[in-house]
């Protein structure tokens, strides 16, 4: 099973999930031991397949680090922080972390984007 570590330390996912604005953008850090990355490719695409047919979901795209690494990022865009627990929290989708390997740490954390004048739009 998947082992879970706070991207920040101060504000847990578990508090996220109850946050009441608009869309969000959940950024999730896997790291895998190198031998394991073919197995968490796999169990990462089942869990996509699942959170693909959820009310809320948008999008999401897996990233893995260059160069032989076996970080992985995943940036899936979400209506609401509410659709993305409703996924997340389903005994369904608990039950589907059990089949990632036994090196997998996850570090989910829930974003919105930031508007920085001349930068970038919100």
């Amino acid at each position: 099973m998947v082992a879970f570590v706070e991207m920040d330390e101060t504000v847990s996912i578990r508090d996220q999930l109850g946050d009441t604005g608009g869309q969000v953008i959940l950024i999730n850090k896997f790291t895998v031991e190198p031998e394991q990355a073919d197995q968490l490719l796999s169990a990462w695409a089942d869990d996509a397949a699942w959170m693909q047919r959820q009310p809320g979901f948008i999008s999401t795209q897996l990233h893995r680090g260059v160069a032989g690494s076996s970080v992985f990022l995943n940036h899936a865009v979400w209506e609401s922080a509410a659709h993305f627990r409703a996924a997340f929290t389903n005994p369904e989708f608990q039950a589907k972390l059990g089949h990632y390997p036994s090196s997998a740490v996850a570090s989910p954390h829930l974003f919105r984007k930031v508007a920085v004048p001349g930068i970038c739009l919100a």
